[in-house]
């Protein structure tokens, strides 16, 4: 009988692994990976078109108890794909929330490739998905721009933050979220070296303005201290009959709340020392607590 070898035989193996995978079967594929020849292909891409891992199989389609065990078994968690995406990426995409916290309590690198231009945080602000959105915020994913490549900033705009993104698709409640977790409310982003080299910065109001966008995205940058001075007077005047124009208009001409500024001084303190989720235990009243958290 003919017997495969080398890397015929490797590919067998690889194969059987992403057909279990692709239908989902934990049973078989506990039963398989208790065979070293198959642990030893765990990371070889297989399958028809764009060949793929198992473990970017199990995430791209939400199979939790597959991708658990491969994870279990030693599949590498930040294996890169032909576009350089990772498992976590395509679990991002796919609006996979329970195969997200897997792969990220495995230690999936919550900003994703540095090697691909787009991210998991970016993928989410654009699905709108703000459980998502939230879990990659936790274990520090970067709400800010910054260049994936030290001492690279070619071709970086600021406007393609994730502020930015969950703004001009109209994710209200990721906008707010990136703001709670540290999104810079001028220009998502705190790299001044960066901000110096980009011609032409265009502040995050400046955007809503221009997209016509709810006031309350407006709203919110304010609350979160954007300095309302930066957006250009003839953008303004642009779209004076615009809600959103009316109020930056407003606030131009008067001095931010001293309550305002109190919130705004604790919870950058509260950021520098990544103590924000800490809000909740500070021994004050309620309604302070809640002004704090903005929350009603």
């Amino acid at each position: 009988m003919l017997q495969l070898r080398g890397h015929e035989y490797d590919l067998t193996e690889s194969c059987q692994l992403h057909l279990t995978v692709a239908k989902d079967d934990p049973h078989q594929l506990s039963e398989l990976l208790s065979q070293s020849r198959y642990k030893e292909v765990i990371n070889s891409p297989s399958g028809w078109g764009v060949p793929e891992t198992p473990l970017r199989c199990a995430a791209s389609h939400g199979f939790l108890n597959c991708l658990k065990i491969l994870l279990d078994n030693g599949a590498e968690v930040d294996r890169l794909d032909v576009k350089a995406q990772t498992p976590l990426f395509t679990a991002v995409s796919a609006g996979h929330l329970e195969c997200v916290k897997a792969l990220l309590q495995a230690g999936a690198n919550p900003c994703g490739s540095m090697y691909n231009n787009c991210s998991p945080i970016l993928t989410a602000a654009q699905n709108g998905n703000d459980n998502i959105l939230t879990e990659l915020l936790k274990y520090r994913a970067e709400a800010n721009v910054k260049s994936k490549r030290p001492g690279c900033a070619l071709g970086i705009k600021t406007s393609t933050g994730p502020l930015y993104i969950s703004a001009i698709y109209d994710h209200l409640h990721c906008f707010k979220t990136l703001l709670l977790h540290g999104a810079d409310p001028d220009y998502n982003c705190t790299d001044q070296k960066l901000l110096q080299r980009i011609k032409r910065p265009r502040p995050v109001l400046e955007i809503c303005l221009k997209h016509g966008l709810r006031v309350d995205f407006v709203k919110l940058l304010i609350e979160f201290g954007a300095n309302v001075h930066l957006v250009d007077e003839d953008v303004i005047k642009s779209v004076l009959n615009n809600e959103a124009a009316e109020l930056l208009m407003q606030e131009k001409g008067r001095p931010r709340a001293l309550m305002s500024e109190c919130r705004l001084t604790i919870r950058n303190h509260l950021m520098r020392i990544r103590k924000t989720h800490l809000i909740g235990q500070l021994e004050i009243p309620q309604a302070l607590i809640n002004y704090l958290q903005y929350e009603p």
